[in-house]
């Protein structure tokens, strides 16, 4: 971010010795007048300074878009700008009424859901069933990873309040996928929605600097109670560092995940509150099914087991984390319990000589061929090119040369190129409470996330049996199947569940909560003392 520099005040230049001549009584009292009257306004303008109610947010991830329909970086909602018709409960896993006040699919496939009425968008006109309709059928239109996410295949209107949704086959875990901030509502008549997107949270946004910050203002008609703060700013800096330093200086108050090394130095200043948090989140390394050394089972087990996941943990995360199997939390009730396996460099040298290579002169290699692996990473996760750094040294031991590529957008990267081996990648693998979102959009040939290519029939087909099944009992037992599976296979290798951490000045913040889901940040309930 840019910062203003000089002189702020607009005194002018002093004598540096201070010294003012004045020829007459009366100048001099001139002078002191007029001196007076600026120390007046200044304290004027500073107590009604005092009297609006600010937050600066520190994001550490940017977004040269705010059209919430394809924005990856779900700016808009964790902003306060906008709204899903449903949203998570964290405290029980389980999906809660937001811009809907209720829905019904005895089937799975024929939907009902009431649009909560006197909800407004942000210039002023009424959230209806049919503007919520035409909402969906954008993101369904801008957004193929919704089309594959929403299955619908017909939307209809019953007077203002009520929508009717089919979706192409049964599908009972439909309405959790309205969680998605994807699936945002918004009032699709604006005309700028990529600078300019209206919504129907708490706050408006005033205006957008691309790759900088939002500068919000409450909206004072919010149906759910407007907001005690009179504005926020949201500012991205992908620099863990520089986010630290920042909130230290006191020129912003709430920082996402500031630098792990600063967590102590942090907790020892007066007021600075620190909280870390276990997430639904995973760093993984994703593996392109589609190179030829990578189809080669053996050759993604010797990747995973040259993993040292402890050792990642204790260095790089300073604890604030918890080694990763599988790509679920242990606590949740879908993830499988692993039989402890063995991992290391002569375990990753065993799987590669069942591979058929060999360490020649330093090098494993097979048919002649050298075994090497262009391993993408990037910044705005500041411990992912780390985790990538330990990879690297770690393989250089048995003779695998690991070339590190740093991209800027993940998601876009590996969607469009296929120049790669393996990628450090982070994912809320259970942000609507179900395993099935991951599962879906990271390992079903349709998903959204399937970068590495996994196009397994029999993986497909219990995905498939997942999607249709009610029995909360029966998607825990299918959920671990898969996983299970996935883990044999070792589609994809998973390093740890890191801590969500953020810092922020308690004597001024109020109501601040770090969620599971890393969904909402600025909402209605946030304060200042």
């Amino acid at each position: 971010m840019k910062r203003e520099s000089g002189n702020r005040h607009g005194l002018g230049h002093f004598d540096p010795y201070g010294k003012f001549f004045l020829k007459n009584r009366f100048l001099n009292l001139m002078i002191v007048l007029v001196f007076v009257s600026l120390i007046s306004a200044c304290t004027q303008s500073g107590q009604s300074n005092e009297e609006k109610k600010h937050i600066h947010f520190l994001y550490n991830f940017s977004t040269n878009s705010l059209d919430p329909h394809v924005d990856s970086s779900y700016v808009p909602l964790r902003a306060g700008i906008t709204e899903t018709l449903v949203r998570l409960d964290e405290d029980n896993l389980s999906i809660a009424p937001w811009l809907a006040e209720s829905w019904e699919g005895t089937d799975g496939q024929h939907w009902t859901i009431k649009v909560r009425e006197n909800v407004t968008f942000h210039n002023g006109k009424k959230m209806d069933a049919e503007a919520v309709k035409s909402s969906l059928e954008r993101a369904l239109k801008e957004s193929v990873a919704i089309q594959n996410a929403l299955k619908i295949e017909k939307i209809e209107t019953v007077g203002d309040d009520t929508l009717k949704i089919k979706t192409k086959t049964p599908f009972p875990e439909f309405v959790s996928e309205l969680v998605n901030p994807n699936v945002s509502i918004i009032d699709v008549t604006e005309e700028d929605i990529v600078n300019r997107p209206v919504g129907t949270g708490p706050f408006a946004l005033k205006s957008f600097s691309p790759g900088s910050k939002l500068e919000l203002e409450r909206y004072d008609h919010y149906w759910d109670g407007a907001s005690n703060l009179d504005s926020v700013t949201f500012a991205f800096n992908e620099d863990a560092n520089a986010r630290t330093l920042a909130l230290k200086s006191g020129q912003v108050d709430i920082v996402y995940r500031p630098e792990v090394e600063s967590l102590a130095s942090l907790q020892q200043m007066d007021g600075m509150k620190v909280e870390s948090t276990a997430t639904f989140r995973v760093h993984q390394i994703t593996m392109n099914m589609q190179r030829k050394s990578l189809q080669d089972v053996n050759v993604r087990r010797a990747v995973d087991a040259l993993i040292n996941r402890q050792k990642i943990v204790d260095t790089i995360l300073l604890g604030y984390a918890e080694p990763a199997v599988g790509p679920f939390l242990p606590s949740l009730p879908f993830a499988p319990k692993y039989e402890q396996t063995e991992t290391g460099a002569d375990v990753a040298v065993e799987y590669l000589k069942k591979a058929g290579y060999s360490l020649v002169d330093g090098k494993m290699q097979k048919d002649g061929e050298p075994l090497q692996f262009v391993l993408l990473t990037y910044s705005a996760r500041a411990d992912l090119p780390l985790i990538a750094q330990v990879f690297q040294s770690d393989a250089k031991q048995i003779g695998i040369e690991v070339s590190i590529r740093q991209i800027d957008v993940p998601e876009e990267y590996m969607a469009s190129n296929r120049d790669w081996d393996l990628a450090t990648y982070s994912n809320l693998t259970a942000p609507r409470g179900d395993a099935g979102y991951y599962l879906n959009a990271t390992y079903h040939p349709t998903g959204a996330l399937n970068f590495s290519g996994a196009q397994e029939p029999e993986l497909t087909a219990m995905i498939d049996r997942l999607n249709q099944t009610v029995s909360q009992e029966e998607r825990a037992s299918l959920a671990e199947q898969i996983a299970d599976f996935v883990h044999e296979n070792r589609i994809n290798s998973f390093v740890l569940h890191p801590s969500t951490i953020v810092a922020y000045n308690e004597k001024k913040v109020k109501n601040w909560v770090t969620t599971r889901s890393e969904y909402y940040m600025i909402t209605n309930r946030l304060d200042v003392n």
